[in-house]
């Protein structure tokens, strides 16, 4: 079994009377990378804030519940969380660097306890990682925002901490640099063997850089899972339409190895199974079917046709909101080469290993419909 190094029980926090965190329990292992995603204002920055502290040096902030460090509650009066803070590193969105010290002095802060010639070879050992070797002397108005990050990163390792908080760290960047940036620092913490815990709204950053990804809706956690089962296995109606695109396409159900929907019959080697308290789906059951855009595949054999509604160009490849005879859109993602105009109509096919389907009506309160999950 891995080693935990952080566990919160039951945790609650929150500001005046308002609950941003109600009751989380997780556990983060020994050198993973986990990560939280969720909309604005879900409680995933408080719940951060609260693994070391931070959270109570807001006016009006209260917390309960156990934050478990190496099996020591940090919680509390007994406990100093100035001394907390220390054990824990911590990358801010804004990067927080002293803009009077030089690169080196910034990374080199937090471990004046060292003596001269070990922090001096500490500082150029982690400028080499963060790949700022010869910087030191330069000042953080001098740095590119990424270069910026860099430097608060290498400042949050240089003590060696065994945990590591990266609160929206790339957020400020533009968008081909973070995607770099999210995958070096992902080597990074590896090559240092520190465990941590991201908090971000970019969900590519987040399946990127993490081993295990937490969605976060009103204060508590609807999925915490692989990147992969939560992308293709969401838990619930909400992480379906939060994580990823895709669109919900009316389905029957034909018997317990079949639904029919209007692009075929999707057929499953195991049993529905009904999580709303049927003992399983019978015939008829209306249920809506989870379509990616990667499920839906250009074919000019297929005997189905739709019509380009939209298109949008990437590079490599084209989204294109594809509109079927009953008037229902899909998307469909594609290689690029198959470029078809406006109002043209296309042979599509499904191409769906694991089919995720979710009981009738679609309109369900956060967390409150679980899927009808089959594999075909």
């Amino acid at each position: 079994m891995s080693e935990v190094i952080l566990e919160t029980k039951k945790l609650v926090a929150g500001f005046g009377d308002l609950d941003a965190v109600k009751g989380i329990d997780l556990r983060f292992e020994k050198n993973s990378v986990t990560a939280i995603i969720g909309p604005s204002g879900c409680g995933k920055s408080t719940y951060i804030r609260c693994l070391n502290r931070l959270h109570e040096e807001v006016p009006g902030a209260y917390s309960s519940g156990e934050v478990l460090l190496n099996g020591e509650n940090i919680q509390g009066l007994r406990v100093d969380p100035v001394a907390i803070r220390r054990r824990i590193g911590m990358v801010f969105q804004e990067y927080a660097l002293f803009p009077h010290l030089t690169v080196a002095a910034n990374v080199a802060f937090g471990i004046a306890g060292l003596a001269g010639s070990q922090r001096r070879q500490r500082v150029d050992e982690l400028l080499e990682t963060v790949g700022l070797a010869g910087q030191g002397q330069r000042y953080p108005h001098e740095l590119s925002g990424g270069q910026q990050q860099r430097v608060a990163l290498a400042r949050a390792l240089a003590p060696r901490p065994r945990l590591i908080l990266l609160d929206e760290p790339f957020s400020n960047l533009d968008v081909g640099l973070r995607e770099h940036l999210s995958l070096e620092v992902r080597e990074i913490l590896r090559r240092e063997a520190t465990t941590a815990v991201l908090v971000t709204h970019d969900q590519h950053e987040a399946f990127a850089m993490a081993d295990e990804v937490g969605v976060m809706a009103e204060g508590r956690i609807e999925q915490w899972d692989s990147p992969y089962r939560v992308y293709h296995q969401p838990a619930n109606r909400f992480v379906a339409d939060f994580v990823g695109q895709g669109v919900f396409l009316p389905g029957v159900v034909v018997d317990q190895n079949r639904v029919r929907v209007e692009l075929g019959l999707l057929e499953s080697c195991l049993p529905l199974e009904c999580s709303q308290g049927c003992a399983s789906c019978g015939k008829g059951c209306g249920v809506e079917v989870l379509l990616r855009p990667d499920d839906v595949i250009h074919d000019d054999q297929a005997g189905l046709l739709a019509e380009v509604r939209h298109k949008a160009f990437r590079g490599a490849e084209i989204l294109y909101s594809l509109r079927l005879a009953s008037g229902v859109e899909v998307l469909s993602l594609v290689p690029s080469h198959h470029n078809h105009a406006i109002g043209e109509r296309i042979g599509i096919r499904l191409d769906v290993d694991h089919v995720v389907a979710f009981k009738t009506p679609s309109r369900q309160q956060v967390g409150g419909s679980q899927p009808i999950s089959f594999q075909r």
